[in-house]
């Protein structure tokens, strides 16, 4: 045989017998602990019973049937008993149920859509004496609104609402309560936004008064008899409640009877709650942008009449200005049929606006006017006095200007002149004649002057300007005194 089979065969014998030895140890290390265990297990039972403790009856504490777990719900209030879907004391008396409202917050009032928004808690409090349950320590038990939808609950809805919804944040903010007598608690958080019916005729100088109406749905003034628990302290609201732009003067209950024509009476709860706006807002926004727009018009009366790109710019100006702002203001209010008080103050703005506009539009035609018979007039003289021969060597007191401008003495001077003298007078006075001629025209154009001196006002553009510096001023103050006095 070969060397190298016979290394083979040892090698092979050698790793059998190494196999043969790991699998005998194997085998004693999981026959030892099991026989321990089972040792230590006799021992153990021995050591207890011998020390365990004798209980005695009277240190046994009576359970509780409410809080038992061997008791389910359904059986302790035995809902399975009863009919729920029928009102306690069904055929019966109306069925009383308590109200009682906690205003956690107002969350926002909206003139557009004419609505607010409001969260609350709102709980009922009536009697089911087929939620009576027997109790020794006369302990209410407590659940959420799972249970709800196995009894009987008042039906309860929002009158007029828009929207509204039960918190579900981290679950459904129900809560009942049952007493051992049959006395039920059910209150759940709501956030509910509904209709405000407002009047803005005095806007923003208004007060408003909102209501939130609360009625049975199904049931009623003969089947459900619902009614503030307290009274007015049935509602109660937190003090922090604020808004931007109304005041909270005060919240107060009522309730009365609903009429449908074709289902009868309802009893129907009423949360009224007034709020007073603040003007502050309004006046920085509105009020004191339109009255500096007023006053910048006025500034175009002390501005000189031939600047006419500065008024005219200015005008404009002004006039774009105050649309601007009563479009602004009209955006964010309900189209309604009716003047509203801002209105009233941004129109009349406007209106003096425009009228600034118009002034210097009457000022600047009239210059024009007048600048035009002026030239004819300088032309016309000149034309006089290029036709006229040399006045040289006349005495003073018979020689005037010719181009219409004299004085009153030069004028009193030829009052002793008449048609008849001049025509006896001899040829070589001739051209006294005609000086005296022209004198005499001219003296007849003064007199047409002074009668049309009522119309000195109109003719002179800087008496227009001077009377309106006074006039619009005093007509805006005057406007603004009454006006503030109406609406506060």
């Amino acid at each position: 045989m070969p060397s190298y089979a016979r290394f083979l065969l040892l090698l092979w014998c050698l790793i059998l017998v190494a196999e043969c030895r790991r699998q005998k140890s194997r085998k004693k290390r999981f026959s030892a602990p099991a026989e321990i265990h089972k040792q230590g297990k006799m021992n153990s039972d021995v050591s207890l019973s011998d020390h365990l403790p004798v209980v005695s009856p009277l240190s046994k504490k009576v359970a509780d049937g409410t809080k038992s777990r061997k008791v389910k719900t359904s059986h302790l209030l035995r809902i399975d008993d009863h009919d729920f879907t029928m009102r306690p004391a069904f055929a019966g008396p109306a069925v009383p149920v308590g109200v009682d409202v906690q205003v956690e917050s107002l969350d926002s009032i909206s003139e557009v859509d004419m609505d607010f928004t409001m969260t609350l808690y709102l709980r009922h409090y009536w009697k089911d004496e087929r939620l009576a349950f027997p109790s020794s320590t006369n302990k209410s038990m407590t659940f959420d609104g799972r249970l709800v939808k196995k009894i009987w609950v008042p039906d309860v809805f929002f009158v007029h609402s828009k929207r509204s919804f039960i918190h579900d944040t981290t679950t459904d903010n129900i809560m009942l309560r049952v007493f051992p007598d049959g006395h039920v608690l059910y209150s759940l958080r709501v956030t509910v936004t509904a209709a405000c019916n407002m009047d803005f005729s005095r806007f923003p100088l208004d007060s408003q008064t909102c209501t939130l109406e609360l009625e049975s749905y199904a049931y009623t003034d003969e089947d459900l008899m619902l009614y503030w628990k307290s009274g007015d302290e049935s509602l109660s609201t937190d003090d922090r409640i604020s808004l931007s732009q109304f005041l909270i003067q005060k919240f107060h209950t009522t309730s009365r009877l609903a009429f449908y024509s074709s289902t009868g009476w309802y009893n129907r709860l009423y949360i009224n709650f007034t709020l007073r706006r603040h003007i502050f807002f309004f006046l920085l926004q509105t009020y004191f942008p339109a009255t500096l727009m007023v006053m910048l018009s006025w500034v175009s009366f002390w501005i000189d009449r031939r600047a006419v790109p500065a008024r005219v710019s200015l005008g404009i100006t002004t006039v774009l200005t105050m649309s601007t702002i009563i479009t602004g203001v009209n955006a964010s209010m309900p189209r309604v049929s009716y003047i509203k008080a801002v209105d009233i103050y941004l129109w009349v703005s406007f209106v003096f606006v425009f009228l600034s506009v118009l002034e210097y539009a009457a000022v600047n035609y009239l210059t024009t006017v007048r600048d035009g018979k002026d030239r004819k007039l300088r032309e016309k003289a000149r034309e006089q006095s290029q036709n006229l021969p040399c006045t040289c060597g006349m005495s003073h007191a018979r020689t005037m200007m010719l181009d219409g401008t004299y004085s009153e003495a030069d004028t009193n001077s030829l009052a002793g002149y008449t048609r008849g003298s001049m025509m006896a007078e001899d040829a070589s006075e001739k051209q006294e004649r005609m000086v005296v001629h022209l004198s005499l025209d001219n003296e007849s154009t003064g007199t047409k002057k002074k009668g049309i001196r009522g119309f000195r006002i109109i003719q002179n553009t800087h008496a227009i300007d001077t009377y309106s510096r006074m006039i619009f001023p005093g007509s805006y103050i005057l406007f603004n005194l009454i006006y503030w006095c109406a609406y506060c």
